[in-house]
């Protein structure tokens, strides 16, 4: 990845100069990471396995082993989907009231800079 280059900022919005937004290699990074947690398979048309399926997991029965299978579900999306750009080392996920939290600490294969970045997203209800 290059740093020097603005990337397409995620969600798509305009700027104050009535351009589209961009971002940073560290914010693009992490967009990347959230586009894969929160997109789900056979969303997008021209991919059809892109995402890791999360959403159909939300409604099970809250338990270590649904925790555990969900962190593994997220491990292997990450390293199928980014492994060129990130090293995951550690995924964990936490529901809490109608939210679901989830860290991941990796590594940018770039810089080699580790970072610990937490997602949340609303469970529907």
């Amino acid at each position: 990845m290059n740093p020097n280059r603005p990337y397409l900022d995620f969600p798509f919005a305009i700027d104050e100069h009535g351009l589209s937004a961009v971002t940073d290699t560290d914010d693009h990074v992490r967009d990347m990471i959230y586009l894969v947690l929160f997109t789900a398979p056979g969303e997008r048309v021209n991919r059809p396995e892109f995402g890791c399926g999360i959403k159909q997991l939300i409604f099970g029965p809250a338990s270590d082993a649904l925790a555990a299978a969900t962190e593994q579900l997220i491990h292997g999306a990450l390293i199928r989907w980014l492994d060129p750009v990130v090293s995951v080392e550690k995924v964990s996920v936490l529901a809490l009231d109608a939210t679901l939290e989830i860290t991941v600490v990796y590594s940018r294969r770039d810089t080699g800079e580790r970072r610990e970045d937490v997602f949340s997203h609303p469970i529907p209800l």
